[in-house]
Parts: C-alpha cells; structure tokens; sequence
C-alpha cells in the first residue's frame, strides 16, 4: 500500500549498512506476496502486501533500532511461528512468542539487519482495516508519556487522519500512559506507544518516515510543523519535537536521483540544503 495523503505521498524508510537489497530480499522471501520495485546504489524500494518501503543504503554510522518497530497482522498460527523462526536466526528476542492477553499468539523480535517486528496473530481486516504491517512508535526516557500527545499532534498535521482506539495502562508507574493507541492517516494505520525510561533506544536516522509531496506549499507546511521544537537536519531530514525522524522530499527526488544524467546535478544542489526548495533542484537540471 503506497499510502496517498492528499497531494503527498509517504512510506517507511529504514537505514541498512549498504545491504538495502539484501535486505529487501529477505523479507520478501520471509513474508512472501513482495517485490523490489527500485534498485539503485543509494535506494532499494520494496512491497510487501502491497505496502511500500523504502531501504537506504546509508552506511555503518546509523542502525535501526527498537524504537520503531513494523507489526505484522497475522491470520495464521503455522505462518507466524515459520515467520518467528526465520526471522531469529541471527536476531534477538525482546518478547518471546507466547499468549499474552492481546493475543493468543504475539513475539517481538529485532532481525539480523537490525529492524524490530512485532508479530500479532489476529484478523488482518477486523484489526487494522486491512493492513498486514504497522509502523510503530515507541516513546521512551525522555520522550516516555508523550505518545498520545504525539499522537494527536499527528493526526492534527496529516489531512484526513483520525484517532482509532487508545488503550492505558491501568496500574503500576505506567499507569495513565498509552501501552497501544492506533491513528489513520489516509487510509494507512499507525501506531504508538509510551515505552517507560528502561530501554536503552530512542528514535533515530535509522528509522524514518519519507513524505514525498507535490509542491512547495506542501514541504514548507510539514517541515515548519516539524521545525516547532524540533531539530532540522540535511538534506530534507527533521527531527519533530517528539524525538521522531522525517524526510520531507518532492516526490520527484526518487526519479531524478535514479537518473544517471540527473543524479550528479540533482546531488549537488539537494546536499548543500536542509528544507528542500523544489525550484532550485528544478534549475539544476535544466
């Protein structure tokens, strides 16, 4: 699912050691019904479901971590524990697969190339309208308690969003905070959660949510949304006052960077900026 937003366009990123690719075929090959769609050095796009994402190949300086993990809505027990397996070679436990109280069947698990998934066995259409993979956002230490605010935050900015269930923890030093809250934007469901102050993760570079929009109107609205309290980056990369990491990009950027004769110009001008201007990258390959 390439979710529309209006005249934008947005998918999860994630940050890989220049093993994007590799990457991408393995999670096609895990959860079956994918392909890649792009191929190039620097950007790997992949489906899974129908659900697009994109793989950068950026390097060892960043990694992905728990902070944002992917839920898999699964409808059969057999196919998740097969999936489980799979992805625990060479990866790491963080709740082990067993029945909690959401779920008769749940793990969570970070894989070899460093992303976390969450694997639920429910109904795909009654849980999550249809949607296989939930981005997840996980609010800890500093950020810890401010998932709802977040939350509304977002569906506040995106048009055509809405709340879609929150539930609290009822007890105990987490209690009053959000253990799952679900929100729509356009169609496409996220989640977030308070995460308490133990993990040793926060958001980073290696997750990241890619908004690819249509004009300048709309990369000036998101980025001066995301600017308020938050940290501005290169090259279109931002940090919103919740921790979280953006890339708020014309949509055309994929297109020209994937174009041998374009590519050199359009890298030259993108990487001398921060916010993007559609205009100036336009005058580089004219």
């Amino acid at each position: 699912m390439y979710i529309q937003c209006h005249e934008e366009e947005y998918l999860p990123c994630i940050w890989f050691d220049k093993d994007g690719k590799d990457a991408a075929q393995f999670y096609i090959d895990i959860f079956g019904d994918g392909k890649i769609t792009t191929d190039t050095q620097m950007v790997v796009t992949f489906e899974l479901s129908g659900q697009k994402f994109l793989a950068l190949n950026g390097g060892p300086e960043v990694k992905p971590n728990p902070a944002v993990s992917f839920m898999a809505v699964l409808e059969d027990k057999d196919e998740l524990e097969n999936i489980w397996n799979k992805l625990s070679d060479g990866g790491k436990v963080l709740m082990q697969l067993d029945k909690y109280e959401w779920s008769e069947k749940y793990g969570w698990i970070q894989d070899k190339f460093g992303v976390s998934w969450q694997l639920y066995f429910g109904k795909v259409n009654d849980d999550v309208h249809g949607q296989k993979f939930i981005p997840t956002y996980m609010f800890t230490q500093e950020y810890n308690g401010r998932a709802e605010e977040a939350l509304i935050f977002y569906v506040k900015l995106f048009e055509n969003s809405k709340l879609d269930g929150v539930m609290k923890h009822q007890e105990g030093e987490m209690k009053g905070l959000v253990m799952h809250a679900q929100f729509v934007l356009d169609d496409c469901v996220m989640a977030v959660m308070d995460g308490g102050n133990g993990p040793d993760f926060q958001f980073s570079w290696g997750n990241s949510m890619f908004i690819e929009c249509e004009t300048q109107e709309e990369i000036d609205r998101f980025w001066n949304a995301f600017a308020d309290g938050g940290e501005e980056s290169q090259c279109g990369w931002i940090r919103d006052k919740f921790g979280v990491w953006w890339q708020v990009v014309p949509k055309q950027l994929i297109v020209w960077m994937t174009d041998p004769q374009l590519a050199p110009k359009v890298s030259a001008a993108f990487y001398k900026m921060k916010k993007i201007d559609i205009e100036t990258l336009r005058k580089a390959i004219a």
